[in-house]
């Protein structure tokens, strides 16, 4: 209870500096003048808190590459913050995913470097609310978000705002709540741009804490109404069930409204599916998407019940890293937030297997970020590349971006790295095509079992019948098929890697469940994510 109630106060009192904090007549100008000194903020955090700290975690890597603070600024001078970043990543100056979360040890130049994951933080800022990631491999990262963050963001909000061409649109949120920021944020921005966010949709939840976080959400919310910010009630939809979502938006159509709808990308799939299963009139809705990768059959489906979609790219230790123009229609690209953030790529191995991708890794540049992150690794993958379109980022100076991105992290064990771009054809396009359904209707998810990792393949009931064996074996084969050769060897031996296991299947609220788990661990219930 007193944790909550501390809870409650912070983020209260963050809220209240958040509306109280005056909105910048141009924050779009805020946003060139950080694009014009990118490099001197880069060296001036570099400095303060690496160069200064001899305990700092980057302070040894520099070290034990022989780069001084001198040495770095000569660098970033002669070739440019980027060139620059990639000799730090052949320096050994660089934390992979796995270092970064604390899962593994940070070695370099043959030692170990003392090392914990909130060394990272930057000391320059405070927040008082707190943001949590998904943590789809572990548990979630708890990142403070300080007001100056918080306010300067708002210049992505109405870039995209102008970009798609919102004026007279009516907006409808389709977002968590706490932990997550992500529900209030967008609502707060709206406010503090002069809209009213007319809807906030958010699924009840049903883990540990579930039900704490969804009394702390409704009190925040009221909170806000009392400081004289209209921010709305989420509006909890039943489990598994979309449907309210898509009437709300052809409710409105009806009346003569278009609307926008921020939400994660999945989301916004069942959204569509749902407009198609009760017929319902969506059409010129626009999907702002983010959370994950926007393939093109989760654009396909979308755009079936006549909407757009434009994805939006977020890592909640590294910030916005990008956001999608209306020009890029296919594939998952987005407009680099070269403002806040650098990024580099290398060619590497994915964890424990020897598939070769274009790991990204990131640097964040804004001295108010609630991170200092130097080419660190969050598991993704992504093309680089220069672009000029006629659009809003352009004209502000994103003239990088990124493309075909996905995670090549998320599902590891033994001996096998199910990629993100197979897996999202597998569960998209091969298992619809087999079972019926389509994007959204079938989920991997992993969590740990009591020894080591386990895979479950979830099921929507919207499939209908089908024997869990003949799904398990087509699987299995879609991913031999993938992976060929010795990965695909180890799926069937016992020396390792991914086995399935028929199991007798347990119902759920969300549909059938397929248990997938590895050789010697046994079938539990999921972990709450």
């Amino acid at each position: 209870m007193i944790q909550a109630a501390v809870y409650y106060l912070r983020m209260t009192l963050g809220m209240r500096e958040l509306l109280r904090q005056p909105a910048a007549a141009d924050p779009i100008a805020a946003l060139r003048f950080q694009m014009e000194h990118r490099e001197e903020h880069f060296l001036d955090l570099a400095r303060q808190i690496v160069f200064s700290n001899p305990n700092h975690p980057y302070y040894e890597m520099f070290r034990i590459a022989g780069c001084t603070a001198q040495d770095l600024a000569a660098e970033v001078g002669r070739s440019g913050l980027e060139p620059a970043l990639e000799k730090l990543v052949l320096a050994g100056v660089y934390l992979t995913h796995d270092e970064f979360k604390g899962k593994v040890p940070l070695i370099r130049g043959g030692r170990e470097i003392p090392y914990a994951p909130h060394a990272l933080l930057n000391p320059l800022v405070c927040g008082r609310m707190m943001n949590s990631s998904s943590g789809s491999r572990s548990s979630g990262t708890m990142t403070p978000a300080n007001t100056k963050l918080q306010s300067y963001q708002e210049a992505y909000f109405r870039l995209a705002w102008r970009e798609f061409g919102l004026d007279g649109r009516t907006s409808v949120q389709m977002l968590p709540i706490l932990p997550s920021l992500y529900g209030i944020g967008y609502n707060i921005w709206h406010i503090r741009s002069g809209l009213q966010p007319a809807k906030w949709f958010a699924q009840r939840g049903s883990g540990r804490g579930a039900g704490r976080y969804r009394t702390l959400t409704d009190l925040i919310a009221l909170s806000a109404r009392l400081m004289g910010a209209p921010l709305p009630l989420p509006d909890y939809l039943p489990e598994n069930d979309f449907s309210p979502v898509a009437r709300w938006i052809a409710q409105r159509k009806r009346e003569g409204i278009r609307c926008v709808m921020f939400s994660f990308v999945s989301s916004a799939v069942r959204v569509a599916a749902a407009a198609r299963d009760e017929d319902l009139d969506i059409a010129g809705t626009t999907f702002l998407v983010g959370g994950e990768a926007l393939t093109d059959a989760k654009r396909a489906g979308m755009e079936a019940a006549g909407c757009e979609a434009h994805s939006k790219y977020n890592i909640s230790e590294v910030g916005g890293v990008g956001i999608a123009c209306r020009h890029m229609r296919t594939g998952n690209s987005v407009h680099v937030h070269r403002d806040a953030v650098a990024v580099v790529s290398r060619r590497r191995r994915a964890p424990l297997s020897d598939v070769e991708v274009n790991s990204l890794l990131f640097t964040n540049l804004l001295p108010f970020a609630a991170w200092f992150l130097i080419n660190a690794e969050m598991d993704d993958a992504g093309i680089l590349e220069p672009v000029d379109c006629d659009c809003e980022y352009s004209r502000a100076g994103m003239n990088q971006k990124i493309r075909d991105i996905y995670s090549y992290g998320k599902l590891t064990g033994q001996g096998i790295t199910l990629l993100g771009g197979d897996i999202a054809h597998i569960l998209e396009s091969a298992l619809p095509k087999r079972f019926g359904g389509g994007p959204g209707d079938y989920q991997l998810v992993e969590y740990d079992g009591a020894r080591q990792s386990q895979v479950e393949l979830r099921i929507s009931p919207r499939v209908g019948a089908a024997r869990p064996a003949a799904v398990r074996d087509f699987l299995l084969n879609e991913i031999r098929d993938c992976y060929g050769g010795t990965i695909a060897s180890r799926v069937w031996t016992h020396s390792g890697g991914f086995e399935a296991v028929v199991a007798e299947p347990f119902a759920t609220q969300t549909g059938k469940v397929l248990p997938l788990h590895l050789l010697g661990s046994k079938p539990e219930a999921p972990r709450a994510t």
